[in-house]
């Protein structure tokens, strides 16, 4: 196949492209600065300039694609403040819309786009899970307000790619969780780091976490692919997520630690403000479950966190 990542330098998009080209496909990746990334010495992989908001040469790489999968968007590993927020919206909805503007333009379309999208558009919750049929969109009453504007930009994201007119290519929408993948810099690789020096639970460690190991995540968007009845809204997430306590306590199991020292909330707070990123991101339940898929057939290698970590701590352990 030919495959399109736009955005696909970060390590998500790393884990795919090694996928695909171990299988024999033919991948480029889009980037704003091609040539500096390390994805621009793999064999076998073309990185082609675009810069995310107009098109441009870079739409012809999309003729006769097999799938575009946009990866693209600003971290969401930052401090929220107007700068940031304006960034992180801007980078997913201009580039979405842009790359619906190429498959419409172009003579022989891809036949799949698969848009990344997040599971943080769902609700905070503990009571119950959330799923593409019945999960709630937005947050409830009392949290803090700061938390509804990841939902806002999850919701224009996602209306963005409902927008774009391509009659011809199928359209997925993949609401991921965190990805595990035992990379350096991912976010694996630094909570491993910090269970091996004594993190404990975060907060009051009640939060569901929702997961999914590389492995899985590179199936499911395999089995996307191939399905061609399939189209719409799936939850890429472990089909068991688990409140952040045994979550951390997983780790510890897998890197045979002791220490696990509890980090309550107003120091997560201040750690966060000095590391300039915010607590939504450890504070918030996301408590989702992949319905459509199970439904569908997917069957899941990992799907429970004990036996993920025990794999991604062996291979994170050899570097």
């Amino acid at each position: 196949m030919k495959i399109i990542l736009p955005g696909g330098t970060g390590q998500v998009g790393r884990v795919l492209t090694r996928a695909f080209l171990s299988e024999g496909h033919e991948c480029a990746v889009l980037t704003r600065r091609p040539g500096t990334n390390t994805t621009a010495a793999t064999p076998g992989l073309r990185e082609v300039a675009w810069d995310g908001r107009t098109l441009g040469p870079w739409a012809d790489e999309l003729e006769g694609a097999d799938a575009v999968i946009n990866l693209a968007g600003r971290t969401v590993n930052c401090r929220y403040d107007e700068k940031h927020l304006a960034e992180m919206m801007a980078s997913r909805v201009d580039s979405t819309r842009v790359i619906g503007q190429a498959i419409a333009a172009a003579k022989h379309p891809p036949r799949v786009w698969l848009q990344a999208a997040t599971a943080t558009i769902y609700g905070h919750r503990y009571d119950a899970s959330n799923d593409e049929e019945t999960g709630i969109i937005g947050d409830p009453p009392g949290v803090p307000a700061l938390w509804g504007r990841s939902v806002d930009i999850g919701k224009a994201w996602e209306a963005e790619i409902h927008a774009a007119r391509t009659p011809h290519t199928r359209k997925v929408i993949l609401r991921t969780s965190l990805v595990m993948s035992p990379a350096r810099g991912g976010v694996f690789h630094v909570l491993a780091n910090l269970c091996r020096f004594g993190l404990g639970r975060q907060g009051d460690g009640r939060q569901y976490v929702s997961w999914i190991h590389e492995h899985d995540f590179v199936a499911a968007a395999q089995f996307l692919i191939a399905r061609d009845d399939h189209s719409g809204p799936f939850n890429l997430a472990a089909p068991n997520p688990l409140p952040n306590r045994d979550f951390i306590a997983g780790f510890h199991a897998a890197l045979g630690t002791w220490l696990s020292m509890p980090v309550p909330a107003w120091a997560l707070e201040v750690g966060a403000f000095l590391i300039r990123t915010e607590t939504e991101l450890i504070l918030k339940s996301r408590r989702v479950v992949p319905t459509r898929l199970l439904k569908n057939g997917f069957v899941f290698r990992y799907p429970d966190w004990p036996a993920a970590a025990a794999e991604l701590t062996g291979r994170w352990r050899k570097g």
